[in-house]
């Protein structure tokens, strides 16, 4: 049996030295990876603020769950990794005003780093694209 696979790329240097994609979609499946908030050149942005890095973070899946033909409205899970816990009501701010007409599975769990220092916040989603039930 062949099922369809859509990688979406943003054409980062590290997608292709480490081996994955931004997004996968198989079927009505579309997982989307661990996302920073940086912008095209690698610079972070919102350095120092967890509100920040999260609100542009769910607008980067927003942009690569569209790239596969999914929404937001689509997500039925989402991680949270933060290096400070304390962040927690800010990272969870964004991620209530992302989900505003869908409430997704999520966790939120403090990490003790990420790759780069000033990245606060990592996010993952994962997607199911059509009615299910």
């Amino acid at each position: 049996m062949t099922t369809d696979r859509l990688e979406i790329s943003t054409g980062a240097p590290w997608e292709r030295k480490v081996g994955y994609s931004r997004a996968v979609r198989i079927g009505s499946l579309v997982d989307v990876s661990g996302t920073v908030a940086v912008d095209e050149d690698g610079k972070v942005i919102g350095a120092g603020d967890p509100y920040v890095q999260a609100k542009v973070i769910f607008e980067k899946i927003r942009k690569s769950l569209e790239d596969t033909g999914a929404s937001i409205n689509d997500v039925i899970r989402t991680r949270m990794y933060v290096t400070d816990i304390s962040n927690w009501n800010e990272v969870g701010k964004a991620h209530g005003e992302t989900f505003t007409e869908v409430k997704p599975a999520t966790s939120l769990v403090e990490v003790s780093n990420l790759i780069s220092p000033e990245y606060l916040v990592e996010i993952e989603a994962l997607a199911v694209v059509g009615k299910g039930i």
